[in-house]
């Protein structure tokens, strides 16, 4: 009894692989949206203020670093939580692929969420004048919160990782 219930709950490992598939998904909206910010602007560029073509930038870097998020989590999720990912020798394979544990892709995860939230926060910085200063206030809060958060979780995961290699 004890077998099939293990074999049963390791084969239910496969009910995460149309989550990481819809994440694939994602990225391709991401796609379509950078594109279509691109297409929007094109051609207003000789007319645009500088102001606004650098918050455009940065929300095309958003997007791009959403994207890669969304990228790293689908693979590795997958190969740590799935199954191994078998790609053709004659296929570009990542450098990083197969070597991020699930605590590795925790603080991947978090890193990427402070950049995300500090491109955000640079957005609402160029664009203060527009804003009430209470508002500006909750922004930088939420982001120290992103900032101590991935902190004490890479702090935490180096504290484990010691305390397993004594």
């Amino acid at each position: 009894m004890e077998r099939i219930l293990e074999n049963l709950m390791y084969s239910l490992r496969w009910l995460l692989a149309p989550i990481y598939l819809g994440l694939s998904l994602a990225v391709l909206l991401l796609g379509i949206k950078f594109f279509q910010e691109i297409y929007h602007v094109f051609p207003e560029i000789l007319s645009i203020k500088e102001v606004d073509l650098i918050l455009l930038t940065l929300t095309l870097i958003d997007i791009a670093l959403v994207g890669g998020l969304l990228v790293m989590v689908m693979l590795s999720g997958y190969e740590n939580f799935v199954s191994t990912l078998n790609i053709n020798n004659d296929t570009e394979k990542l450098a990083w692929l197969g070597k991020i544990d699930s605590g590795g892709l925790k603080n991947k995860v978090a890193a990427s969420i402070v950049a995300i939230s500090s491109i955000h926060l640079l957005k609402v910085f160029m664009n203060a004048e527009n804003l009430d200063e209470s508002r500006i206030k909750w922004y930088v809060i939420m982001h120290l919160t992103f900032v101590g958060s991935a902190f004490a979780m890479g702090y935490l995961d180096k504290v484990t990782r010691k305390s397993k290699d004594d």
